[in-house]
């Protein structure tokens, strides 16, 4: 049976026209969802992969690695906590060493370093054993706010980009490297330390000494490069040599959005929009793209999706309702400031949005209202193989996954 999941990334729309029409009459209706509650800690991090390679979508969440269908709880790694936070705020499958098992990179809200977690393989995964820490690179930047993984230089693999809420923090990216270090290792039963090959990344500057809460990547001038979004505007992408040279900063607003911030033309008028929410905040907007300016510089009219629940920290995109377009789904991250912010100490609750291209406004769908609610990532597959998308969130009011039941 083939499973599907996305991270952030459009799905491929069923074929078949008898598939294609009973969905579409399906998505007139409501969706309902069952939820399952694996886990309640601090982590705010998750996705859904295949961990073990056996063919079923697991889902990733902090500390633990849960396999489906039943999700027990597996180790991963330990992780400290900081005054209500948990020391990761994200969790990014890929296999970093290339030996067909996925592993986990994650950085830390108030710690400096990027580290990857080694999947030990399939003996030790059914033990329960914690995965191997390994270093990638030590950013000298602290007060990260969240991270997304985009290629951004077009050769096929993520680099990931790092956000904070420090303003004068200079926006970088990090694309994976290799490079010779001194590592120990085992002869017999001695440790001992040699030179070999190992996994890094290499810093690209983005933007110096301008950075601030809220990220997104897409193209904004309609010139073919994907540009970044962030609290106080864009950086355009140089047409060449990107990733050796800092990009042009435009001022275009000042917005404590979310990460991330999601980059579509919404109303078709070849110009693209985008979607934030105020992460600290009531608010869930878009704003659309009008004509350019006479001097080329780009302007934009603000949208009020709803400002019924606070804190949309994080937003995803996926086809949830089955109908070939996707979704807007988020939802109220729990405690963002230990439940200091506006409507901090109000019910959980989890949407997703259907864009209404006549009415061109978004349309409201519950998918959970007083249990989960959100944390930094928000993940999709069909968990299931029903070929309906399920959802996975983790938060402050827990680890869930939320079976899609048409």
């Amino acid at each position: 049976m083939k499973y599907r999941y996305s991270l952030s990334l459009p799905c491929a729309a069923l074929t078949g026209a008898f598939v294609l029409t009973s969905l579409a009459l399906a998505a007139e209706k409501d969706l309902s969802f069952s939820e399952k509650l694996l886990a309640v800690d601090a982590n705010e991090g998750c996705a859904i992969v295949d961990v073990n390679n056996d063919g079923v979508l697991d889902v990733i969440a902090g500390r633990n690695w849960f396999a489906g269908p039943d999700y027990i709880p597996r180790a991963v790694r330990a992780i400290e906590d900081n005054k209500g936070y948990a020391h990761s705020n994200g969790d990014f499958p890929y296999d970093v060493d290339g030996d067909g098992w996925v592993d986990v990179i994650s950085q830390s809200f108030f710690q400096t370093e990027v580290n990857w977690y080694r999947n030990p393989g399939a003996d030790s995964l059914r033990m329960g054993l914690l995965w191997e820490k390994h270093l990638l690179v030590d950013t000298k930047v602290d007060r990260n706010e969240a991270e997304i993984m985009y290629d951004l230089d077009g050769d096929g693999v993520n680099e990931l980009i790092v956000n904070s809420w420090n303003k004068e923090t200079s926006l970088l990216a990090w694309k994976f490297a290799t490079e010779m270090r001194e590592v120990e290792v085992m002869r017999g039963r001695r440790k001992v330390k040699e030179m070999q090959e190992v996994p890094t990344m290499k810093k690209i500057t983005i933007g110096s000494n301008k950075n601030g809460h809220g990220l997104g990547v897409g193209d904004l001038n309609g010139d073919g490069l994907e540009d970044v979004l962030f609290q106080a505007g864009w950086y355009e992408r140089p047409k060449n040599n990107a990733m050796d040279q800092t990009w042009t900063f435009h001022e275009d607003w000042f917005l404590h959005a979310s990460i991330p911030m999601i980059v579509q033309d919404l109303n078709g008028d070849g110009r693209n929009d985008f979607i934030y929410g105020l992460g600290h905040d009531f608010g869930l907007f878009w704003r659309e793209q009008l004509k350019p300016a006479a001097d080329g510089s780009l302007q934009w009219k603000e949208h009020l999706i709803d400002d019924s629940f606070s804190q949309p920290h994080v937003l995803h995109m996926a086809d949830i309702d089955g109908d070939g377009e996707n979704e807007l789904i988020t939802g109220k991250r729990v405690f963002a400031h230990g439940g200091r912010d506006p409507g901090g100490m109000e019910e959980p609750v989890l949407y997703y949005y259907n864009w209404d291209k006549r009415k061109q406004q978004f349309e409201r769908k519950t998918i959970s209202k007083g249990t989960a609610g959100t944390g930094l990532q928000i993940a999709t597959g069909d968990l299931n193989g029903d070929g309906r998308l399920d959802i996975a969130v983790a938060g402050k009011s827990g680890t869930y996954v939320i079976i899609n039941d048409g």
